[in-house]
């Protein structure tokens, strides 16, 4: 029983939502981060759509031309080895410069790039175009998640970094709506004089995420984190431990942690790039036989409900995550990934079932994406969260290209298996990706409810340390 004159202690009161203490600068570093990765994925749509007759006309061959297919599949898979190397690259610099300045480069390098697309005379200085503008997509995410994850409130963070990768659905949705209601990628606009490309207008629209860097430069401030990491760096002389890779793979927390996110990128990405994105060839499979401008509206509604679904399936981790745990919630969207992709790739025949099945597998592809921004900078340091959050969304697209430019063996492959579908066996034998990811599961640290891990554990330490003293001795 408590003494008459002890003073009364109140437990402080729990935030019964996500968005409670949140001050307006917090809302605001949640916006424009979010800003930076919706037109991230508003200039991989515009690219998708223009890639065809982009590469058509660079040709001068018909959009339908064998070759037009092929370059098609080289571009892509230059792009995404961009968005690898530069998801590196601008993950080790978001250590080392800042968040700030790193997602402002960024921004700069996907939007200017995508812009320099449209005046691109040959199909290899337009891959180049591709490759670079590559760089600053991957450049985006990491550094925004970062951004984010510090400068929110605990727990604030989930929810927000859902929502922040749910948007991306918004931002190919935006792309799309562009090109059907503004500029028709493969259609010629006379303007003043001049015949030009819608394609390439298409491109130049691509330029305007860069007017956001502005906003960014002059109202997002480092996050507090970021700054103790680098003062605790020069304090000790460990300056070059900011953004080094090498130390993250000598700290048994940090490499495990490392191994677990990679595997967790490489089932999402390899799902949605080898098997998700392919739902219009599967379409055009189902309606074989149909009048092409029937197939190529089924495509368009299918798409887009596609990325509606996209939407919904982030959002649903998101929710999973907050309430449940994000190792239940990788769990569910890894299962749902494989079981949905199998279904839907084996099932589909008709175009009442590409309405309903194409929202599903956007849902099961995209769902894992909304962990990726959640979780990955909640299992490493401050000197090494954009980094490690880099290292291991973009280092799985390295796998995605080999798959992008083996897609003729592998279709071939099918074809002396002698099976009725080849592509639809492909698809469904690659969906098993998802399988990788569970069992990564078991190693995976749970989060929720946690801070951002900023002090080492004591046995890690002794660790790094023996480490260090054995690399000074040889």
């Amino acid at each position: 029983m408590a003494e008459p004159n002890a003073p009364l202690t109140l437990e402080p009161e729990q935030p019964r939502h996500w968005y409670d203490g949140m001050t307006r600068y917090h809302w605001w570093v949640l916006i424009v981060g979010s800003l930076a990765w919706l037109f991230d994925t508003m200039d991989q749509r515009i690219f998708v759509l223009c890639r065809q007759p982009a590469l058509s006309e660079l040709q001068d061959l018909a959009a339908t031309h064998p070759d037009v297919i092929r370059y098609g599949k080289y571009v892509t898979a230059v792009m995404i080895m961009g968005w690898a190397v530069g998801g590196l690259f601008f993950g080790i610099m978001g250590d080392r410069w800042g968040r700030v300045k790193t997602l402002s480069i960024s921004i700069l390098v996907y939007s200017c790039f995508t812009g320099l697309s449209g005046l691109a005379v040959h199909w290899y200085d337009f891959c180049i175009y591709r490759f670079i503008m590559g760089c600053g997509i991957g450049g985006a995410f990491a550094t925004a998640a970062t951004l984010i994850a510090e400068t929110l409130p605990t727990h604030s963070r989930a929810f927000a970094l859902g929502m922040f990768q749910a948007l991306s659905a918004i931002g190919n949705i935006t792309g799309s709506a562009v090109a059907r209601f503004l500029v028709v990628p493969d259609t010629t606009l006379h303007i003043l004089g001049y015949d030009i490309s819608g394609w390439r207008l298409l491109f130049f629209w691509g330029v305007v995420p860069a007017f956001l860097v502005v906003f960014i430069i002059r109202t997002i401030r480092e996050p507090e984190a970021w700054l103790k990491a680098r003062a605790a760096a020069k304090e000790t002389g460990q300056s070059h431990e900011m953004g080094n890779i090498g130390s993250m793979l000598r700290h048994p927390t940090w490499r495990r942690n490392l191994l677990v996110g990679v595997t967790f990128a490489v089932a999402g990405v390899v799902g949605l790039w080898g098997v998700g994105f392919w739902t219009p060839e599967l379409i055009n499979e189902a309606l074989k036989g149909e009048p092409a401008k029937r197939v190529g509206q089924v495509k368009a509604m299918a798409t887009l409900l596609q990325d509606v679904g996209a939407f919904f399936g982030m959002f649903a981790f998101t929710v999973l995550a907050t309430r449940l745990g994000r190792k239940i919630s990788f769990a569910f969207s890894l299962l749902i990934g494989y079981v949905v992709v199998v279904l839907v790739f084996w099932r589909l025949s008709s175009a009442t079932e590409a309405y309903f099945m194409t929202p599903m597998v956007g849902f099961a592809t995209l769902a894992i994406f909304g962990g990726y921004a959640i979780y990955f900078p909640e299992i490493f340091p401050a000197r090494l969260r954009s980094t490690g959050t880099g290292l291991c969304y973009n280092s799985a697209r390295v796998f995605t290209v080999i798959i992008i430019l083996a897609s003729t063996q592998i279709d071939a492959l099918f074809r002396n298996m002698k099976f009725a579908s080849p592509f639809r066996a492909g698809a469904i034998v690659m969906a098993s990706v998802y399988l990788l990811g569970l069992i990564a599961l078991i190693w995976a640290p749970e989060t929720k409810d946690k801070p951002l891990p900023e002090d080492e554990p004591a046995q890690d330490q002794k660790a790094l340390a023996a480490a260090g003293t054995a690399d000074k001795s040889v």
